[in-house]
């Protein structure tokens, strides 16, 4: 593999590789580079969100670099104040302990357990005396600290910062110093907790390390990041049929986000898809893909299957009447054909109108194309809030 093809890898679906030369210069050693990404255990389950750096991870670890999962059992005892705009609580020792484990647990789901090391920061900074960690402090001056966004604006509108929370980028970077690392991974809310660390390394007398940071994804609102406080995230150890039910609820435009972010589909394949849809091929088909992919790596292809089904399954027996008429057509029958000739519409005119309204659907979902030719299996086409039919497309 070309330097070239590395990078491809690398750069899809990153915001930002910092430097990029340096990078390039240590890929041209031709030897396994030291990565890592950090977590501070403050959940007992990782979500959909967290993937996405984990996601790079498992790229990395099988161009055959050397892959650390830093658990911040530490640093999760001062509370990461990235994008905060107050006080994060610390957690217990207890607290930081247990959802260790169950991290432990989950990142396996994704990485190599054979190929990555865990570790923990409280391995070097339970040992750091308090001289120790004056001189680590006096590092970075609290003008630099200020001109970290959220620090800023707290100051700016008079909001509290304590002064442990300037500690928390320190410890972060010098994490970096202590395990020796060539890069490092993080969600774009860290980029200046990454920078202090080449900082860090290079006051060590280090080669500093480069830095990758990675989108945030949206939770399932669409609008802000995926969160468990916020409600609007898909945990890696949910249930098949839960995992299914949510992705299934995002929108249509999240949906490519989604797959950018979290599939290991090629580009060229989701580009497909999205001429497919162009074409008039049903949104809902390629969050079935998605899902079907999504809950195939969390539990098995098996499980994602039948996830699919009990959703087709619950759906009509949620939103359709008992008995309702059934309906054969060929392949390559046009949607308002389709609806006129299943009795939905009185006409191909009336069938256009509603799709125009949004009152066509198949399978919950909204048509949206008056050319659409419905694929190939069995649906439930709905017009409006009372007229359903089963229809099997051969």
């Amino acid at each position: 593999m070309t330097i070239q093809d590395t990078l491809a890898i690398i750069e899809r679906g990153s915001d930002e590789i910092l430097p990029l030369e340096e990078l390039k210069k240590k890929l041209l050693k031709n030897k396994p580079l030291r990565i890592k990404v950090g977590f501070d255990p403050t959940a007992p389950d990782l979500h959909l969100g967290h993937t996405v750096v984990i996601n790079k991870m498992k790229q990395l670890q099988d161009l055959g670099h050397e892959i650390i999962f830093l658990i911040g059992d530490f640093t999760g005892m001062i509370g990461d104040p990235s994008g905060k705009n107050i006080t994060r609580k610390p957690l217990t020792k207890e607290e930081i302990q247990e959802n260790a484990k169950s991290y432990e647990e989950q990142v396996f789901k994704i990485l190599d357990k054979d190929k990555t090391r865990i570790a923990f920061n409280s391995e070097w900074m339970s040992k750091m005396s308090s001289a120790d960690m004056i001189t680590l402090a006096s590092r970075q001056t609290v003008a630099r600290m200020l001109e970290r966004d959220d620090f800023s604006k707290r100051y700016k509108s008079k909001q509290a910062i304590s002064i442990h929370e300037f500690l928390y980028p320190l410890v972060q970077g010098f994490d970096s110093v202590a395990l020796q690392t060539d890069m490092e991974l993080g969600g774009t809310d860290q980029k200046f907790n990454l920078l202090v660390g080449r900082e860090l390394q290079k006051q060590a007398g280090k080669e500093p390390q480069v830095i990758l940071t990675m989108p945030l994804l949206e939770g399932l609102d669409g609008v802000q990041k995926m969160s468990k406080s916020l409600n609007n995230y898909i945990g890696i150890d949910e249930s098949p049929d839960d995992m299914f039910g949510k992705l299934m609820s995002i929108s249509d435009n999240l949906m490519w986000r989604y797959l950018e972010l979290l599939s290991f589909e090629s580009l060229e394949t989701i580009e497909s898809w999205k001429q497919e849809v162009k074409d008039g091929e049903n949104p809902r088909n390629i969050k079935f893909r998605l899902a079907e992919e999504i809950i195939t790596r969390f539990h098995s292809n098996e499980l994602a299957k039948q996830a699919q089904q009990n959703f087709i399954d619950r759906f009509t027996k949620n939103l359709t009447p008992n008995e309702i008429d059934e309906f054969n057509f060929p392949k390559g029958t046009k949607i308002t054909n389709l609806l006129k000739d299943s009795n939905l519409v009185s006409s191909t005119s009336e069938a256009i109108r509603m799709i125009k309204q949004g009152a066509a659907k198949i399978d919950g979902e909204k048509v949206t194309n008056k050319d659409l030719e419905p694929t190939v299996g069995t649906s439930i086409y709905q017009v409006g809030k009372r007229k359903f039919a089963r229809v099997t497309i051969s």
